[in-house]
């Protein structure tokens, strides 16, 4: 099987995009836009990323060995773009604030989780980077955005009973992850 095969057929696969986010050992931050992004349990609270094994980020966010996940809106494809570029700061003009864990969350983002890194899995040419979740909050309404076919795209903004029962779903999962 051809790889381009392989990646046509699974760009077919709509995503969420998110950047994953740390505080490096050598006290700067570290950021890396993924679409690889799951929720992987509830009990325990567990999620999980797939980082290639050629990413300059992925090394310095498994060294601090806390991470962020900030799940970024329709309106936030330039800020996606600036996470998904090797080198340079990507946090330049980025407004960000300390987690709990250290890492950044960034400004404006629908919802961030934070996490400790529990484990690391081979995959391949990736690695499969499990995280443990520490705190989760949602910050704002809106649509995601999206990742497909090699596009950035958006869903209509939320609204009606999905919404609603996202809303409730994410409360409920926030108030066990506060206990």
């Amino acid at each position: 099987m051809a790889s381009m095969d392989m990646k046509s057929a699974l760009s077919s696969f709509c995503t969420g995009v998110a950047v994953i986010t740390a505080c490096g050992n050598d006290g700067r931050p570290v950021g890396m836009a993924v679409q690889s992004f799951s929720s992987v349990s509830l009990d325990p609270p567990l999620v999980c990323f797939c980082p290639a094994h050629t990413s300059a980020s992925w090394p310095r966010i498994r060294a601090a060995g806390a991470f962020a996940v900030n799940i970024l809106a329709a309106d936030q494809r330039e800020l996606c773009r600036a996470f998904a570029v090797t080198g340079g700061d990507k946090f330049a003009g980025i407004p960000w604030r300390p987690a709990g864990n250290g890492a950044p969350l960034l400004d404006g983002v629908l919802a961030s989780v934070e996490c400790e890194l529990a484990d690391v899995l081979d995959g391949g040419d990736h690695a499969i980077a499990l995280g443990r979740v520490t705190a989760l909050a949602v910050h704002r309404d809106g649509p995601p955005l999206l990742y497909f076919r090699r596009s950035y795209g958006s869903l209509p903004s939320p609204s009606g009973p999905f919404s609603a029962s996202m809303s409730s779903s994410m409360a409920a999962a926030r108030s066990r992850s506060e206990a």
